[in-house]
């Protein structure tokens, strides 16, 4: 399953799965771009480990990444209550 978790003003969208049985939680960016369509990577938490990425630069790489390590939290705990939106409690 995949959870919507926040969008950003240039259209960048966060998304991220369900926690995996060995304890990782995979985080989407995406953003559209006119030339190409999207721009895209995944990074695996909790090690931060990126892959796939599609027409990011290295900066912009960072920013996303560092993005993600600042909620790196909140995203490890709503994988395991079915997403931000969900109607469980966050403890």
């Amino acid at each position: 399953m995949i959870y919507p978790y926040m969008t950003m003003n240039d259209g960048t969208e966060y998304t991220h799965s369900e926690m995996k049985s060995d304890g990782t939680v995979l985080v989407y960016a995406e953003t559209p771009d006119e030339k190409d369509g999207f721009h895209s990577l995944v990074c695996i938490l909790p090690q931060y480990e990126v892959r796939n990425v599609i027409g990011y630069t290295e900066t912009e790489q960072k920013e996303i990444i560092m993005r993600i390590e600042k909620n790196a939290h909140l995203i490890m705990e709503f994988s395991q209550i079915g997403g931000f939106a969900s109607d469980a409690t966050v403890a």
